[in-house]
């Protein structure tokens, strides 16, 4: 029977709707198309310049104010790029000066202290942090106080263990740029973690991943966050004790606005 090529590639097109992974490549000779060997070239171009590329926070804060957000810029201990990369535990502790000017700011009513990190990733942040924290007012009930939003540069996930520990906050949620993909070099990554201090472990933590147009959207994470906010709050707890089950109760939108209080 003859090997009918063209069938195959309308079966490999077919299939390619369904995801962004990279199959049915084809071959030239023994190797991969020029095509796909060029493709695979540009998308790994593509991830090492997410990982390396500085955060504009200075266009951020712009975009942040401009929904209505006080913002607080901040570092970690990581004083540049290079050193970031090579001692992951600076970019999980914040600047002492930074630490101690936002105890200065400090107060027992904050529930939800709000961090934005640079991460593996400053695209994936500069695109979709604040589009899903003005997405977050339309799902947050008023009643849950937020701090202004602090951007750490150089920055790893624990980090927000020392922000939120020095804003005396409930809980922190950290959004931060997750490590690239070949197909995915701007996905955010938003972790939430009660009663925030150094030394919490990861198991400790809630995640919400690949947040992007093309994964999951800005308004469904914002509401899963919102859902797991409002639970934590009243259970005491983050991790492993609190699974997410918002698909079955998502927060309606709040009749007054869903102002975030302390983001005017």
């Amino acid at each position: 029977m003859q090997h009918d090529e063209r069938a195959d590639a309308i079966r490999w097109d077919e299939l390619r709707r369904f995801t962004p992974a990279r199959i049915g490549l084809g071959r030239s000779g023994v190797a991969l198309p020029t095509r796909e060997v060029l493709d695979f070239g540009l998308a790994h171009a593509r991830a090492r310049d997410a990982v390396h590329a500085p955060l504009d926070t200075a266009a951020l804060a712009a975009d942040l104010r401009a929904a209505g957000f006080d913002v607080v810029q901040a570092r970690s201990r990581a004083p540049d790029r290079a050193t970031y990369l090579r001692r992951p535990d600076l970019g999980r502790q914040l600047d002492p000066d930074a630490q101690a000017a936002l105890r200065a700011r400090g107060t027992d009513a904050t529930d939800l202290a709000l961090v934005i990190g640079d991460g593996l990733s400053s695209l994936a942040v500069q695109r979709h942090a604040a589009p899903l924290l003005l997405a977050l007012k339309a799902c947050l009930p008023q009643h849950v106080a937020c701090s202004p939003v602090v951007v750490v540069q150089q920055a790893r996930v624990a980090v927000g263990d020392d922000v939120g520990e020095a804003l005396q906050a409930r809980l922190v949620a950290v959004l931060v740029g997750e490590r690239p993909g070949l197909g995915s070099p701007d996905s955010l990554g938003i972790y939430l973690t009660h009663a925030p201090r150094r030394g919490r472990h990861d198991a400790e933590r809630n995640c919400i991943s690949n947040v992007r147009p093309e994964g999951l959207p800005s308004a469904p994470a914002a509401c899963k966050l919102a859902w797991l906010v409002v639970q934590a709050l009243q259970r005491g707890l983050t991790g492993v004790g609190l699974k997410d089950e918002s698909d079955g109760g998502l927060l309606p939108a709040d009749p007054g606005g869903g102002a975030l209080p302390g983001s005017a």
